[in-house]
């Protein structure tokens, strides 16, 4: 039984800047493949319960990608957030790792939808980081990272609702919009600071132009040092003649004054530059080939610390079959794994029983949505490890 377990974990490799899957039947081909999928589907309507077919997967979990975009870096930007000296300097620092958490998304395809109470437990040096999806319905995903050694923590809670649009309905294009809701805490404990942020949007557009693009606002803000950010995400016109794909523009500013201190320019998926509008001093605080090209794939350091409910696990057999295009393999593979939880919720149901998570304190409000604590300070090493960049 071990030996087949081991067998079952696949790892594959992190989404960087040249995308990890190659649609050989092209775009146009795609297209008519995703949009059969929307023929029932009203404009406006959550698609959270829509079940893909293998063949629109990446072989990974949802909630790997999380992880993934903190743990796999070329440059740790993580940790140069705790290591600059000024308030200001750190927040400039702290912006660049939020940018660095963006990754390239693939048209047409998408990971899988996590299972209720999967994990994903990945180390990178002396930094630890564990994900439970701590709800299927709505998707729920809560991160917990911590490095001892650098005296840092993250916390973040994920809650993507994408829905459909027509274009008759918004005139702006058939397309796919997620909001994804929750917010992150990364905290600088040498330093006594907390840095709170939230997530632009990702929008999937259809027609006329296809493509997937990061669109919206974010904004970064640390009460302790009074400094604050706001930075737009830009992306394609409707007819995808005009706009600026990957733009980045935001203002550094003081909240209790208004005063602006920084601009902020560029594009996440090149170069961002930090203009100092005191001394008119620029440069360049991102650049993406550094963070998120050549990325190294995790790999299984100690096959008996896997947990049951790991990503790579749970999907292990579904990746194999996608990776080989054997898709009546992965179609299977992802039936049985639905399946089994359906049979897990009707035994919970007829007992009248109400999962609960095994790694964080869960809370609900219909006002400011879902929050969690983690059950434990720190976060173990795990038996999954990320290789540091040559």
């Amino acid at each position: 039984m071990e030996g087949k377990k081991e067998t079952q974990i696949f790892l594959t490799k992190p989404l960087s800047l040249k995308g990890d899957v190659n649609d050989e039947d092209g775009v146009p081909n795609m297209l008519q493949r995703v949009l059969s999928l929307f023929k029932n589907v009203r404009s406006g309507s959550d698609l959270t319960r829509m079940q893909l077919p293998a063949i629109f997967n990446i072989p990974k979990s949802q909630l790997q990608c999380y992880g993934e975009s903190v743990y796999c870096v070329g440059d740790d930007m993580l940790g140069k957030c705790n290591i600059e000296g000024s308030p200001s300097e750190r927040f400039m620092a702290v912006v660049a790792w939020s940018i660095s958490t963006l990754r390239p998304v693939d048209f047409g395809v998408a990971p899988y939808n996590p299972i209720l109470g999967e994990t994903h437990h990945v180390s990178r040096g002396t930094l630890n980081v564990l994900l439970e999806q701590i709800s299927h319905h709505p998707p729920v995903s809560v991160l917990h990272a911590t490095d001892e050694k650098e005296n840092l923590e993250l916390l973040w809670c994920q809650h993507p609702v994408p829905k459909f649009f027509d274009w008759k309905a918004n005139n702006a294009g058939t397309s796919v919009e997620a909001e994804i809701r929750g917010t992150r805490k990364l905290k600088l404990l040498n330093y006594g600071e907390t840095y709170v942020m939230n997530s632009p949007k990702l929008s999937i557009k259809f027609f006329p132009v296809p493509g997937v693009e990061w669109t919206g606002n974010d904004r970064i803000r640390c009460y302790e040092t009074g400094l604050e950010a706001k930075l737009s995400y830009g992306g394609r016109s409707f007819l995808g003649l005009r706009g600026n794909p990957g733009s980045i523009k935001g203002t550094i500013f003081e909240s209790s004054s208004m005063k602006p201190l920084f601009e902020i320019n560029g594009h996440w998926d090149r170069t961002v530059t930090v203009k100092d509008l005191t001394s008119g001093k620029v440069r360049v605080i991102y650049n993406s080939k550094e963070v998120i090209s050549g990325l190294k794939t995790p790999m299984v350091k100690d096959p008996k610390g896997v947990w049951p409910s790991e990503s790579a696990l749970v999907w292990g057999e579904v990746s194999q079959g996608i990776l080989n295009k054997d898709w009546g393999k992965a179609m299977e593979a992802k039936k049985a794994v639905e399946e089994k939880q359906r049979e897990l919720l009707r035994d919970r149901n007829s007992r009248s029983e109400t999962w609960a998570p095994k790694h964080f304190i869960v809370s609900y409000d219909k006002e400011s949505g879902w929050d969690c604590l983690p059950m434990q300070n720190f976060v173990p090493p795990a038996p999954i490890v990320i290789p540091f960049n040559s």
